[in-house]
């Protein structure tokens, strides 16, 4: 039996979204690995099913999987790429409002264009046992010790945890090795999603990410939302930032503690395609 499967991107951070609207999602981490490949699968930095909810006030939910096989609990891209295929399938006209659910809960998104959405994030949350990261108090920066050195990283979660570090430089060449290592510090007991951040100006962000689960992408979307609510919070931003990833570019709209924080951005459709390894379809 062929899995059938639509390829979508996030300027770049890239899914496979499976149709579970009457089906129920039956894949193994072991299966979720094999599409994930992107020599002998499909290749995807996450796959998304989308089913029916299960909170009553929702439209529709979705589940999210790394390309290592291990569960997700919110992808900023992901979702605006969810509204875009509901879109296509006939389930969301544009300018429509809806309230999906993820794993980490409901999600407010509004379709501005056939590729084009507005997410509610959600308030970010700075409480380190509710992201979770071991830290005795709550503080806008942690020092952290990574390969011999010690980092600044302000700690948040959008519905996943994130380290944020301010840096000069993005392509300075020991970011490469910090970033895994942020990634899997033993006080992030659930692993992080780690991103480094150069300030251009108070309304300008750059960032590049490593995610637990899918190493360097070229964009993610709670990564951005996370820098731009650390750099707030901290005064270094205002209430609307453009961040630039490497493969395009968010606005996100936070107006501070206590507030939902909201992330604009495109969807692209890339193509549709049946997954034949047997071995990967019950």
């Amino acid at each position: 039996m062929a899995l059938h499967f639509t390829k979508m991107h996030g300027i770049g951070n890239d899914f496979v979204m499976l149709d579970c609207r009457q089906q129920p999602f039956a894949l193994d981490e072991a299966q979720i690995r094999a599409i994930a490949d992107r020599h002998a699968g499909v290749g995807f930095d996450q796959l998304i099913s989308i089913e029916p909810p299960r909170d009553p006030s929702c439209a529709f939910y979705y589940g999210i999987w790394n390309a290592d096989g291990s569960p997700s609990g919110q992808c900023g891209n992901g979702v605006r790429c969810v509204a875009a295929w509901l879109h296509r399938a006939g389930e969301l006209s544009i300018g429509d409002t809806v309230r999906l659910e993820s794993p980490s809960g409901p999600v407010t998104v509004r379709l501005l264009g056939p590729c084009e959405v507005t997410v509610d994030m959600g308030v970010p949350v700075f409480e380190p046992a509710r992201i979770p990261f071991q830290a005795e108090t709550e503080a806008e920066r942690y020092p952290l010790l990574v390969n011999g050195h010690t980092l600044e990283i302000g700690a948040v979660s959008m519905g996943n945890p994130h380290a944020v570090v301010v840096v000069p430089d993005l392509q300075a060449p020991e970011l490469a090795a910090h970033g895994p290592a942020v990634t899997s510090h033993a006080r992030f007991p659930q692993h992080t999603n780690t991103g480094f951040v150069q300030v251009v100006s108070r309304d300008q962000l750059r960032l590049r990410v490593h995610e637990r689960g899918a190493g360097w992408t070229r964009a993610c979307g709670t990564g951005a939302c996370a820098a731009m609510a650390v750099l707030h919070r901290r005064g270094v931003v205002g209430e609307r930032v453009r961040v630039a990833l490497p493969g395009g570019e968010l606005t996100i709209d936070w107006a501070g503690p206590g507030h939902t924080l909201w992330m604009t951005g495109p969807a692209a459709f890339v193509f549709e395609g049946e997954w034949l390894d047997s071995s990967a379809v019950r």
